[in-house]
C-alpha cells in the first residue's frame, strides 16, 4: 500500500511546521486535516494521552480516508499533581482562551512552590491510522525540564516559553526549531513511529 501521503491531524500551523522538519526524512508528503479537506473535528473525549490519540488518528483517518498521524500531548506538572496533563490544551476551561492566558494560570498556580519542585514534563503520545481507520501502532515521547516564573523566548507555542530545560540553560520557546525537533517529546515520539509509518507504507 502506497503512504505518499500523509495526514497530520491538526490544523495548528504551529504543529505543521514541526511535523514537516521532524518528518522531513519520511518519504511522504505532509498535508494538514484543511488541505485534506476534513472539516470535522473529533472531540478528545479520552482521559488519557493514548485515548486522544488513537481517537483523533482512526477517526481522521476514516474521515479523510488516507493515512493518518495523530497525537496527543501536554505538560505533566509534578507539584500540580500531573496538571495540567490530558487538559493542557483546555486547562481553565473557558477562563482562559489563549496559550498565555493557560500559563499565566500555570504559573499562578506555582507561585509559591520553589524552584526544586518546579520539575515537569512534557509527554506525547504517537498514533498511526490507515485509511479506514485502522490503528498501526503507537509511541510514547517525553522531555523533562523546570517551569521558570517568567516566559522567555518567540519560537514553540503553548506551553513552551515557561519549560526550562537545565541542560541548555533556556526555554524550549528561545532554542531554534532545528534544536527543538532533536529533543522535544514529540520528536522522540515521531522517532519511534517510523517503524509504524514504514510498516503502513510496506517498506
Amino acid at each position: 500500500m502506497s503512504a505518499s501521503v500523509l495526514v497530520v491531524a491538526t490544523r495548528n500551523p504551529g504543529k505543521m511546521r514541526e511535523y514537516r522538519q521532524l518528518l522531513a526524512d519520511w518519504p511522504v508528503d505532509l498535508i494538514s486535516l484543511d488541505d485534506a479537506g476534513v472539516s470535522a473535528d473529533v472531540d478528545e473525549t479520552g482521559d488519557t494521552f493514548l485515548a486522544n490519540a488513537r481517537l483523533k488518528a482512526g477517526e481522521y483517518a476514516r474521515l479523510s480516508n488516507l493515512p493518518t498521524i495523530s497525537d496527543d500531548s501536554g505538560l505533566e506538572v509534578h507539584a500540580l499533581g500531573g496538571e495540567p496533563g490530558v487538559y493542557s490544551a483546555r486547562y481553565g476551561g473557558d477562563a482562559c482562551r489563549s496559550d498565555g492566558e493557560r500559563v499565566a494560570l500555570l504559573l499562578d498556580n506555582l507561585h509559591d512552590v520553589p524552584w526544586p519542585r518546579r520539575w515537569a514534563r512534557f509527554r506525547c503520545v504517537t498514533a498511526i491510522a490507515a485509511p479506514g481507520g485502522t490503528i498501526v501502532g503507537t509511541a510514547v515521547g517525553s522531555v523533562a525540564g523546570m517551569i521558570q516564573s517568567e516566559p522567555e523566548g518567540e519560537h514553540g507555542f503553548g506551553y513552551d516559553p515557561v519549560f526550562h530545560l537545565p541542560s541548555l540553560g533556556q526555554t524550549i520557546a528561545q532554542v531554534p526549531l532545528e534544536i527543538k525537533n532533536r529533543i522535544s517529546h514529540r520528536a522522540d515520539a515521531a522517532r519511534k513511529a517510523r517503524s509504524m509509518f514504514n510498516a503502513l507504507s510496506g517498506q
